[in-house]
């Protein structure tokens, strides 16, 4: 007891203190610097980009791609270099880099990951297999690609979830942004009804739309009888539509050609119930 007296009477109080406080003001100035760099740094980068999509031949998708992964490299410089800036207020990094021997071995398998993550990422972009706005199926999740970065690809469910996917668990990739879709609509009449008839007005409608849509780029062409059933007849109709607008493409033509099929007398099939017996 009397020992840890002595040690700690022995301590110069002014000198710990001088040292704490000129350490604090050390971090805190180091972390207003940090957050007036990065503030500018980004700016600087939005700016850059501004510029950047005025060019021709520049998609907006890309350049939104591009902006999100400077703005994620910047931001992993940012941090780790600050955090080495603070650390050294306190310990000689240099020192543990150069003498860790075992742990950084440790630190190297530990980090596989991480560099999985980084090269995947990058052959991603390399190979342009996404695009910040690109409509994509990974596995079990499809939405919108919201951020596209070297560790980590963030995808926004169509029921507005957020998805932060590791760029090695990327293996198949499925991107409904690339190039026309195609439109398919099937329009069912009763089985009783003339079919040729009912091909002839579906056909009508379709030359219409065509006209009247900046959205279809092919057809769309009846094709023809699908399929009969006792209950249907069906008959399809396909196109092409720009990328992106062929869901409303077919939601229109399906609307047309039932009002056009009711105006000119084409019977419709109806759902059948059928009739409940008497005490059951």
């Amino acid at each position: 007891m009397g020992f840890i007296t002595r040690w700690f009477n022995d301590i110069d109080w002014d000198k710990v203190l001088s040292i704490g406080i000129s350490k604090m003001i050390s971090i805190i100035i180091l972390l207003i610097l940090y957050f007036i760099l990065g503030w500018i740094g980004r700016k600087l980068i939005r700016s850059f980009f501004k510029k950047y999509r005025t060019q021709k031949m520049v998609s907006e998708s890309r350049a939104k791609t591009l902006e999100s992964l400077i703005l994620n490299l910047f931001g992993y410089l940012m941090f780790f270099t600050f955090a080495i800036l603070i650390l050294e207020n306190f310990i000689n990094v240099t020192a543990i880099i150069a003498g860790a021997g075992v742990a950084s071995l440790a630190i190297a398998f530990g980090a596989q990951g991480l560099v999985s993550d980084v090269v995947t990422g990058f052959f991603i972009l390399l190979e342009r297999q996404l695009d910040v706005g690109d409509s994509i199926t990974l596995e079990q999740v499809n939405g919108n690609v919201e951020a596209l970065g070297l560790r980590t690809t963030q995808v926004r469910d169509f029921d507005g979830t957020l998805h932060f996917i590791p760029n090695r668990q990327i293996m198949i990739v499925s991107n409904h942004s690339r190039g026309n879709m195609r439109v398919l609509v099937d329009i069912q009449i009763a089985p009783t009804a003339d079919a040729e008839y009912a091909m002839e007005i579906m056909k009508q409608v379709c030359e219409r739309e065509k006209t009247a849509s900046k959205n279809i780029v092919e057809g769309p062409t009846v094709i023809g009888v699908q399929q009969v059933t006792a209950t249907s007849t069906v008959i399809r109709v396909i196109g092409k539509a720009v990328n992106g607008e062929q869901f409303e493409v077919q939601r229109t033509l399906l609307k047309d050609i039932r009002e056009e099929l009711v105006a000119n007398n084409v019977e419709l099939p109806l759902s059948y119930l059928a009739p409940l017996e008497p005490g059951k």
